[in-house]
């Protein structure tokens, strides 16, 4: 069973093929496609090509990230073939996958983390904004492979209606043992949303990717 299969994606910017790099934005639960794509227009970054797909009813999962992974299935388990899909179409359309970034949202920003720890390799840019890993406390995280040195960046803020900030930190361990170069930034305070300095962040990680800054192999 894949819900999530034949939902649309929605694109912006130039195709994969003809740009110096391909965002991946993931929206959030209760969301769309359209919502979270907006950001690459907030962005105003040239040649850079943005992928947004659409959850089934507007959401990757049923339950909350913390409750017990087979809750969540098969949808969990679909979202993440989403996402395998559509890198793997970017690598077969001969995108490398240091030209690749991913940026979620909440639920998405949960499911970009998931994703990456259990599909790493090296990634342009990877910015998870309030979210973390999938799974109750004590899930076992031994994911194998190595994320190369992958730029990743974790904003989010505390206290979080929806995100425990020791989640957000268990996060940054996890992907910075696989190899990731983890930044987590915390917001006091802030809502529940993306804020200035986040889009900043993410506005400068992109660049790089944009400007080939980045050594690195596909």
């Amino acid at each position: 069973m894949h819900p999530h299969a034949d939902q649309p994606m929605l694109t912006a910017g130039p195709s994969p093929e003809n740009a110096d790099a391909t965002l991946v934005l993931v929206h959030g639960r209760g969301a769309d496609a359209q919502s979270i794509l907006a950001l690459h227009r907030t962005l105003d970054l040239s040649n850079l090509a943005g992928l947004a797909p659409q959850a089934a009813n507007h959401t990757w999962y049923p339950n909350p990230f913390l409750a017990e992974i087979e809750t969540n299935q098969p949808y969990l388990d679909s979202a993440l073939k989403r996402l395998a899909e559509i890198v793997d179409d970017l690598l077969s359309r001969g995108v490398p996958s240091h030209r690749i970034a991913l940026l979620g949202f909440s639920q998405g920003a949960c499911l970009t983390s998931e994703f990456i720890a259990r599909h790493p390799r090296r990634y342009g840019a990877v910015m998870a904004l309030t979210g973390g890993l999938i799974g109750p406390p004590g899930t076992s995280r031994d994911y194998a492979g190595s994320l190369e040195s992958t730029p990743v960046f974790l904003g989010c803020n505390d206290p979080d209606a929806h995100i425990p900030f020791e989640r957000v930190r268990e996060t940054e361990a996890v992907l910075s043992r696989m190899g990731a170069v983890v930044e987590v930034r915390r917001y006091p305070g802030l809502p529940h949303t993306v804020n200035d300095d986040e889009l900043r962040v993410c506005r400068a990680m992109l660049e790089k990717v944009l400007a080939g800054d980045e050594e690195a192999t596909s």
